[in-house]
C-alpha cells in the first residue's frame, strides 16, 4: 500500500520501532528488499537518490515500485527522494509520484537552510508530500554526498553535531515533517577510524527542544564484516571498512526519538560480496541470473536482518490502520 511516512513515524516515534529506508538502484535491489519486508510484515521506505534517477531512469524506477505496490498491497511503502538538493529537483519528484522528498540543505548557512527547507516545505505539502529536512554535518562520502574525512570528523564531531536549541527554531521556521540529525553517523563504507559512540545525549536533548518530531539517521548501515570479508576473499579491496554498531541502532529506535534509519552501503555489500563469489568460485558462469539472483537472495537475508534491528518486523498490519484512520489521501499526482 502506497502512503506517505506520517503514519509509519506516528506509531513508530512512541512505539519504540525505526522504519527502514532503503536505497533502490534496480529492480534486483527494490525486489529483494520488499519480499523481505513482506516476510518480516514491516513498513518500509524506499529511496532514489540524484544518482540512481540516473542510473535507472526514474520512468523504469517508478514503474518497478508500483510494481512492488501491486504485488505487495499489504507492505506499507512511501517512495522518498534521498538528498534532494535543489528545489528543481524536489519538484521534479513530486511531479514523479514520490510520496515523501528531502530537501538537504545542511551544508549551507542556516538561514539559507531554513530557506530552501521552506519553500520545498510550501511546495510539498500543497500537493501532499510530507518533507524531511537536515541540520548538522555528517563525515563520510556517498554518491553526490560529500562529507568530511572519518578522521576529521571524529576529532571536530561535537562541532559539527546537531544543535538542540538550533534545531527547534529550524523546525519552527520550516514546518518540516522530519528531521535528519547529526549524532554521530556517517556516509559511506569507510565511516570511521575506530568503531564509533553515537551521541545518545544529544538525540535527548533534541527531543526535548522538538518535542513529537520524527528523527532520521543518516549514514547508518553497518558494513557487516562477512560481506567485507567476502569482498576481500575473492578480489577485492575494502581495508579498515567499518559502519555503525548494530546494536546503538537498536538503542536508537528501541528508546529514542529515531523513526527513520537509512540504509544503502549495506545493500551494496550484500550485492557485491556474492556477486564476487559466483564469478570466483564458477568463472565460467556468464548468465547474469545467475550471479544476481544469489545477489539478490543475500540483499533478502541482509534486510531481514535489518528489520529486526529496528523492531518493525509485524508492524506492517498497524500502520496500515492508521493510515486508513487517518483518512489521509494519497499525494496529488495519485489523485488527480
Amino acid at each position: 500500500m502506497l502512503m506517505t511516512t506520517k503514519p509509519m513515524f506516528d506509531l513508530a516515534y512512541k512505539g519504540g520501532f525505526g522504519v527502514g529506508a532503503f536505497n533502490v538502484n534496480n529492480m534486483e535491489i527494490t525486489q529483494a528488499i520488499i519480499e523481505a519486508c513482506a516476510d518480516k510484515k514491516s513498513p518500509v521506505i524506499l529511496q532514489i537518490s540524484k544518482g540512481a534517477r540516473k542510473y535507472a531512469n526514474i520512468k523504469f524506477l517508478t514503474k518497478i515500485i508500483e510494481a512492488c505496490v501491486e504485488e505487495y498491497p499489504d507492505v506499507p511503502i512511501a517512495i522518498h527522494c534521498d538528498h534532494g538538493d535543489t528545489i528543481e529537483l524536489i519538484k521534479e519528484c513530486i511531479a514523479d509520484g514520490y510520496t515523501s522528498v528531502m530537501l538537504d540543505g545542511s551544508h549551507h548557512e542556516f538561514d539559507e537552510n531554513v530557506r530552501l527547507t521552506a519553500e520545498a516545505v510550501k511546495l510539498a505539502h500543497e500537493a501532499g508530500v510530507v518533507v524531511e529536512a537536515e541540520l548538522g554535518q555528517l563525515g563520510g562520502i556517498e554518491e553526490d554526498v560529500v562529507g568530511l574525512s572519518a578522521e576529521e570528523y571524529e576529532k571536530n564531531l561535537e562541532k559539527f553535531l546537531t544543535d538542540p536549541e538550533q534545531a527547534k527554531e529550524f523546525v519552527e521556521r520550516t514546518g518540516l515533517d522530519s528531521l535528519a540529525v547529526a549524532i554521530g553517523t556517517s556516509h559511506g563504507a569507510y565511516k570511521f577510524a575506530k568503531e564509533p559512540t553515537l551521541a545518545f545525549d544529544r538525540i535527548e536533548k533534541i527531543m526535548e527542544t522538538c518535542p513529537d518530531v520524527p528523527l532520521v539517521m543518516h549514514g547508518s548501515s553497518s558494513v557487516p564484516q562477512e560481506y567485507v570479508q567476502l569482498v576481500n576473499k575473492y578480489g577485492g579491496a575494502m581495508p579498515n571498512a567499518m559502519g555503525v554498531p548494530e546494536d546503538q541502532i537498536a538503542n536508537a529506535v528501541r528508546t529514542y526519538g529515531v523513526c527513520k534509519v537509512n540504509i544503502d552501503t549495506d545493500l551494496r555489500l550484500a550485492m557485491t560480496a556474492k556477486i564476487r563469489e559466483v564469478f570466483s568460485t564458477k568463472p565460467e558462469e556468464f548468465d547474469p541470473r545467475k550471479y544476481l539472483g544469489p545477489a539478490r537472495e543475500e540483499i533478502v537475508t541482509m534486510v531481514k536482518r535489518k528489520l529486526d534491528v529496528l523492531n518493525s518486523a509485524g508492524k506492517a498490519g498497524e500502520v496500515v490502520k492508521h493510515w486508513e484512520k487517518l483518512g489521509t489521501p494519497l499525494p496529488v499526482y495519485y489523485t488527480s
